[in-house]
């Protein structure tokens, strides 16, 4: 049951109002986690400028897709898993390479460096090893790069821990549980 209430544009503050017409506009509805961010302007404000500035970021679509899943398994978030298995299909990503990114793994060197790295960053708090950028590194990922996936990693983790607190909703199809399938050892 959730624990904050989901707010809509007749019950949200003067200030969130227009921000829940701006996502209702975008996306056709709002969904439940932003409209539980509605409790507070500069929350769901600070949530909008962070993925809109994401968006630019040197990440393709579908590998912030790929983190999000990634970190949404490790913080074991069922309503971000939900809502990622659905956008990952938007990018583009197969049930397989959904799966495999949950695990924290992929066939493509570059992507399982990826995730390897976000899931080492949530994982060690941010304290990761020389080694560990070195093996970013050696993938691909610039110092532009690496910025943009820790803040990859921590706008989905703070998505997460606001799920944790709020209980929202799940308004998406819930995600299917992992087979037992062995992570990849890619690299």
């Amino acid at each position: 049951m959730p624990r904050l209430t989901a707010r809509t544009k007749t019950d949200a503050s003067a200030d969130a109002r227009p921000l829940l017409e701006a996502v209702s506009k975008k996306f056709g509805s709002v969904p439940n986690l932003l409209a539980t961010m509605a409790n507070s302007a500069t929350t769901l404000e600070a949530y909008l400028a962070f993925s809109s500035a994401l968006a630019k970021s040197s990440l393709s679509d579908k590998l912030r897709e790929q983190v999000a899943l990634a970190v949404a398994e490790l913080n074991r978030c069922g309503y971000c898993l939900a809502a990622h298995t659905t956008l990952g299909r938007m990018a583009g990503l197969s049930d397989e390479e959904m799966a495999d990114s949950r695990r924290g793994s992929s066939p493509d060197r570059t992507t399982d460096a990826a995730l390897v790295f976000a899931r080492k960053v949530v994982s060690e708090r941010g304290f990761v090893s020389d080694d560990d950028l070195k093996a970013v590194r050696a993938a691909g990922f610039d110092d532009a790069g690496v910025a943009d996936l820790v803040a990859t990693v921590a706008f989905n983790t703070f998505t997460n821990y606001f799920d944790h607190v709020a209980q929202t909703e799940v308004d998406f199809p819930e995600a299917e549980g992992l087979s037992a399938k062995p992570a990849c050892s890619c690299g």
